[in-house]
């Protein structure tokens, strides 16, 4: 069943394939009324979405941020916050720095070691995204012919290089979206799409991090979670003092995942209005 609230959402802005006016469309056509647009290091996608968004849905502004602790990788999104924030800006920038060298790190492997090239136009428009990943250089493999799917590109040729880091501090993201006046939430908290769960007592462990690092919500309500997992979330959340929130991680063709999916049994979701951060409580549907 469709739910109609989706806080999870990627654009061709990052590692989606729909363009932002693409996005709007199905948006409407899905009968979303609440949304975020959360591109991987980047606000340029929830920019533009502004800039088009009507009284049919109301937009939240939204971005997710590839982030690190000193034990373990995470995601944070972050919501409701002032898009020009100095912070913010500084933070996303930090980002866009790191993916820029990891970026070339990789093109020099795929020459160097596999023996690829990039014909120049490619390379151009590579080194001209915002936010480029391994995504972005499979799907550029497939056209040119030399992968199958963007999946084997990634997992049989690009993983291969140990490209180093293009994460910064889940610390620094938390604080840059609490300080641009948003609600910082653990995106996916028991792992993402292809990711093996956490059991109960590694999540707890990351989570007292987290927390230390002053994180506000936990997405409870996620494409890949059954009902009992957002059960457990949202109990967890419920105990701390953490917000609820839920979302898709919709990415278009790049991932077998509908929009407004908060969870595997494809069921309703009704998150209570007094758990949603505040500039989600309005009434929907």
């Amino acid at each position: 069943m469709q739910n109609k609230m989706d806080l999870h959402i990627h654009t061709n802005a990052s590692d989606g394939t729909d363009s932002v006016p693409a996005l709007w469309k199905h948006i409407q056509e899905s009968g979303i009324q609440m949304f975020a647009v959360t591109d991987h290091d980047t606000i340029e996608g929830s920019r533009e979405m502004k800039t088009l968004v009507d009284d049919r849905a109301r937009l939240i502004s939204g971005v997710e941020f590839s982030c690190k602790t000193d034990t373990f990788k995470c995601h944070i999104l972050g919501y409701g916050f002032d898009y020009d924030h100095p912070q913010l800006v500084e933070a996303l920038k930090e980002g866009e720095a790191l993916r820029r060298e990891k970026l070339e790190v990789r093109l020099e492997y795929l020459e160097k070691v596999r023996g690829i090239q990039f014909p120049e136009d490619v390379l151009v428009r590579l080194r001209g995204m915002k936010t480029v990943g391994k995504p972005h250089i499979a799907r550029e493999m497939v056209n040119l012919g030399l992968a199958d799917s963007i999946d084997s590109a990634i997992q049989n040729v690009i993983n291969g290089c140990k490209a180093g880091d293009d994460r910064i501090e889940a610390s620094k993201a938390i604080a840059a979206i609490r300080e641009a006046g948003g609600i910082a939430v653990w995106a996916h908290p028991l792992g993402g799409e292809g990711k093996k769960h956490l059991s109960p007592d590694v999540f707890r462990e990351r989570l007292e991090v987290l927390l230390q690092a002053k994180i506000q919500g936990l997405e409870c309500h996620y494409s890949r979670y059954d009902q009992e997992e957002a059960k457990f979330l949202c109990q967890v959340a419920t105990a701390n003092g953490l917000y609820v929130t839920g979302g898709s991680d919709y990415h278009g063709e790049n991932k077998t995942i509908s929009l407004g999916e908060l969870n595997v049994e494809g069921r309703a979701v009704t998150i209570p209005k007094e758990l949603l951060p505040p500039m989600m409580r309005e009434e929907i549907g």
